[in-house]
């Protein structure tokens, strides 16, 4: 039983960064179809509040992917989902599995993790603070 736990205490980190560069790149996904109208989106009319949306998870996931500026960028895009939970399915009504507002509230929840938490090891900001020792 200990032995377990020392092996799920030493892979964590790592779990951790796989975390972040899945839910980075499956995130960036979304900006990609109001951007550029990839994998069956449209794209949104520039400067609008849904372009907008796309560009922060455009180029926020991108960023949470490589694990560049992790904190700052996954707090911001905690706010992004949380904003579009309470202007889009919040008025539909409480229950996020009925407002249709799941995965708006889970992303805000894993990036407000995220932000916390760090990149883990598998990063860019890690090979960029070594370099500054």
């Amino acid at each position: 039983m200990k032995a377990s736990r020392e092996v799920l205490a030493a892979v964590e980190p790592h779990f951790l960064s796989l975390l972040r560069i899945v839910a980075g790149s499956m995130f960036s996904l979304h900006g990609f179809q109001k951007l550029f109208g990839l994998l069956g989106g449209r794209t949104a009319d520039a400067f609008t509040l849904r372009w907008t949306a796309g560009v922060l998870e455009t180029f926020g996931g991108v960023l949470l992917l490589a694990g560049l500026a992790t904190r700052p960028v996954a707090f911001l895009l905690s706010g992004l989902m949380a904003f579009a939970y309470f202007m889009s399915h919040s008025p539909r009504g409480f229950w996020p599995v009925l407002n249709g507002g799941e995965l708006a509230a889970l992303y805000s929840f894993l990036f407000l993790y995220l932000s916390a938490a760090g990149p883990g090891p598998w990063s860019l900001d890690r090979v960029f603070r070594k370099g500054h020792r």
